[in-house]
C-alpha cells in the first residue's frame, strides 16, 4: 500500500516467523521448544518427544524430532514438501508423507534418530495424512486418486505390502487417530457439505457421523479409549473438548476439558 506521505510503499514479503511451544494444562505455562517457524507438531505416545516440520531458507521442508523440553534435536528427513509425521506406538518409528516436483506424493517410515528411511506403497496420487494402528501392523493412508476425486482411506503394511482401499465416502477430510483396540479410525472433514467429525468402522468399512458441523483438525482418542478429544477455535482462545465414547457410540454431550489462551 502507498505511504500516506508519499515517501514509498509498504509491502508484505511473505517470510513467516514463529515459535513452537509446549503448553502445560496444569501450570498454564508454556516453554518454547523451537525458536523458528515450525508446523505440524505431534507428541509421542509416552509424552517424551515431539516431531515437527520446519521450512528452510532453501525452500525445503525438514522433519525434526526433539525432547518435549526442546533438547536433543535430530533432523530425520527433508523434502521439497512434507506433511505432518506421526509416532508409532513404540515411540520410535514415524510415518509421514512428502512430495517433490518430479516424484509426486509418497508415504515413508523413518526412525526418530533418522535411521531406516523407506517408502511405503499407496495408490494415492495426493496424500493427506498417515495414521498407525495400535498394534503397529498397519498404516492408514488418506489421499486422493486424482485431483477431482474424493479422499480415500487405504490400509497398508509398514513394509509397503498389501495396500488395500478401506473407505472412500467420508468427504473432504483426513484420518487422524485409531482407537486403542484398533476397531475405529477418527476422520475430520474440514469443509464441504459433510463438514464434521466421523469415525470409520474398520471391520465393516462404514463412515459414521459423530459430531456433524464441528470444524476441527487432529482429533485424538484418549489413551484409555473411553473418549476422544478435539479442539475448536473461538475468539482469542481454543477450547479442547472431551467426548465420551464406547464401542463406536458417543455418550452424552461433549465437555470442555481445557481452554488455552491463544
Amino acid at each position: 500500500m502507498p505511504d500516506p506521505l508519499g515517501k514509498g510503499i509498504y509491502y508484505v514479503n511473505g517470510q513467516s516467523s514463529g515459535f513452537l511451544s509446549a503448553y502445560s494444562g496444569q501450570s498454564k505455562e508454556s516453554k518454547d521448544i523451537v525458536s523458528e517457524d515450525a508446523t505440524g507438531p505431534n507428541i509421542s505416545p509416552d509424552g517424551m518427544r515431539v516431531v515437527y516440520n520446519t521450512f528452510t531458507a532453501g525452500q525445503r521442508h525438514e522433519l525434526w524430532v526433539a525432547d518435549i523440553d526442546g533438547g536433543n534435536k535430530v533432523k530425520v528427513a527433508s523434502a521439497e514438501n512434507m506433511g505432518s509425521a506421526r509416532f508409532a506406538p513404540d515411540n520410535f518409528h514415524l510415518a509421514f508423507h512428502a512430495a517433490g516436483s518430479d516424484t509426486g506424493d509418497r508415504a515413508y517410515i523413518v526412525g526418530a534418530d533418522g535411521s531406516g528411511l523407506r517408502q511405503i506403497s499407496s495408490t494415492a496420487s495426493s496424500i493427506w495424512s498417515t495414521v498407525w494402528s495400535p498394534d503397529q501392523k498397519t498404516i492408514y493412508v488418506t489421499g486422493k486418486d486424482a485431483p477431482a476425486s474424493m479422499p480415500t482411506v487405504w490400509r497398508v503394511n509398514p513394509d509397503g505390502s498389501n495396500p488395500e482401499k478401506l473407505v472412500g465416502n467420508c468427504g473432504m477430510g483426513v484420518g487422524t487417530d485409531a482407537d486403542p483396540r484398533g476397531q475405529y479410525l477418527l476422520f475430520d472433514v474440514l469443509y464441504g457439505e459433510k463438514t464434521g467429525m466421523y469415525e470409520i468402522s474398520i471391520s465393516d468399512r462404514k463412515c459414521i457421523s459423530l459430531r456433524p458441523g464441528v470444524v476441527t483438525f487432529g482429533a485424538k482418542f484418549a489413551r484409555d479409549g473411553k473418549s476422544f478429544l478435539y479442539a475448536v477455535a473461538a475468539r482469542g482462545e481454543v477450547a479442547i473438548y472431551r467426548q465420551y465414547w464406547k464401542d463406536g457410540k458417543t455418550i452424552g454431550a461433549p465437555q470442555v476439558a481445557l481452554r488455552v489462551p491463544f
